[in-house]
């Protein structure tokens, strides 16, 4: 790859497009202005490319010219740029721009998304299209110092130059395999958060002092993830460089590649954590102990269940209802107009979603802790599907097969039946 030094960019305040067509740097257009997008924008721009800017929730940014809709942001770009929080977000601004990028424009897609949905960009787009999604966050964005997954044999002259200014280009083979290895970097970093938040909570247990726990976190193998959140670690309240909910997002999808024993730890889902604080806090809520550690962690998936990660969503809300006594989590999982059939007590019973949450008193059962829920099966037909869990609730063991639909963008429980084994 060249280096971006051949391009001859300069450092200044802001960029303009003349001041980039004289320069011989491409047009860029940014499309995400969040966390990660924003700070890629403004060093673009710092580094004198001419840079266009576009953002679903109308965010600005200083010194990058704004447009009114994502086509009217490509329209003059040499090098778009998707920075967008999932697959479904990149779908759907792609839908609403491709017809407006100009025949040889690079979308580069800096977004962490499955395998299977950057592969369908690649299709979508043919060779315009480069998987490029990165390791680091916002700081690492402003330095200059993004890992940078490629995933293409060959980046044209134009977004190498782009690449070279964001941080380090590292070849990794094609999109799907670039896609699959941000995952696992990403699993990696939930892991290691586990191991961060248990050590704060074995310190916190042996009555350690906080500020000495963590100057010595920082000489581990753990060191330079302490080192990097050491004030969020502490509680510092600052805002987030890398979000909570997009961590979960990314383990779920993990655990859509993988079977379950190589995906991220599921005790990285705990719900008492806001999906817009920073990653540091899932480890700092580990700490707290198992009240803080949404007990939907005990989900398991058999490693023979299909890939379908959007599926699990209503499965996991499901779960997350047995485990926490909560009927919130049931009306989340099931459509209105559910039923819940199956043999009580020697009689045949068919329940609305009303008579069966009325069982839930909002509180977890007393063996919560070694109870288990096993996904054995999972199947999509068009728009409907099929499930089937094992659940392990103490005496009792459960097997529940589900019905479910695809309605207005999301997947929810039909039916469900039931076998009850005592």
């Amino acid at each position: 790859m060249a280096t971006a030094r051949d391009h001859r960019w300069s450092h200044g305040s802001g960029g303009g497009h003349d001041r980039a067509v004289s320069s011989g740097l491409p047009r860029v257009t940014v499309l995400g202005l969040g966390r990660l997008g924003a700070p890629v924008a403004r060093r673009l721009a710092a580094a004198g490319f001419g840079v266009t800017g576009w953002s679903r929730s109308g965010r600005a940014v200083d010194g990058v010219r704004g447009a009114a809709g994502c086509a009217e942001a490509v329209r003059a770009a040499e090098v778009v740029l998707l920075v967008l929080f999932d697959g479904a977000a990149c779908a759907e601004v792609l839908a609403a721009c491709t017809s407006a990028l100009p025949a040889g424009a690079t979308v580069l897609n800096l977004s962490t998304v499955s395998p299977e949905e950057a592969a369908a960009f690649g299709r979508q787009l043919g060779d315009r299209y480069l998987h490029c999604p990165v390791l680091g966050s916002g700081p690492a964005a402003r330095a200059g110092t993004l890992t940078l997954l490629v995933g293409a044999p060959a980046v044209p002259e134009a977004a190498d130059a782009v690449l070279s200014v964001l941080g380090e280009p590292l070849p990794c083979g094609d999109a799907t395999t670039a896609a699959a290895l941000k995952l696992v970097a990403n699993g990696a970093l939930a892991d290691a958060l586990v191991g961060v938040g248990r050590a704060l909570a074995r310190a916190g247990a042996a009555a350690l002092d906080p500020d000495v726990t963590l100057d010595v976190l920082e000489r581990t193998a753990l060191g330079g993830l302490v080192k990097a959140k050491r004030d969020r670690l502490a509680g510092s309240g600052a805002a987030a460089d890398f979000a909570a909910g997009a961590l979960r997002k990314d383990a779920a999808l993990l655990a859509g590649l993988v079977p379950v024993w190589a995906s991220a730890p599921a005790d990285l889902l705990p719900e008492t954590v806001p999906g817009d604080a920073d990653v540091a806090e899932l480890a700092r809520a580990y700490a707290r102990g198992p009240a803080s550690v949404d007990a939907a962690a005990r989900l398991f998936a058999h490693a023979g269940v299909e890939r379908h990660p959007a599926l699990l969503a209503p499965l996991i809300a499901y779960a997350r209802g047995h485990a926490t006594g909560r009927p919130e989590h049931f009306r989340a999982a099931f459509r209105p107009t559910a039923h819940v059939e199956g043999l009580r007590d020697g009689r045949f019973v068919s329940w609305d979603l009303a008579t069966y949450c009325a069982n839930f008193d909002g509180s977890p059962a007393p063996d919560e802790a070694g109870r288990r829920r096993t996904v054995l099966e999972l199947r999509r037909h068009g728009t409907i599907a099929s499930a089937t869990m094992l659940l392990e609730h103490g005496a009792d063991t459960f097997v529940d097969a589900f019905l479910l639909v695809h309605e207005d963008g999301e997947w929810r429980i039909a039916n469900k039946a039931y076998d009850r084994r005592s």
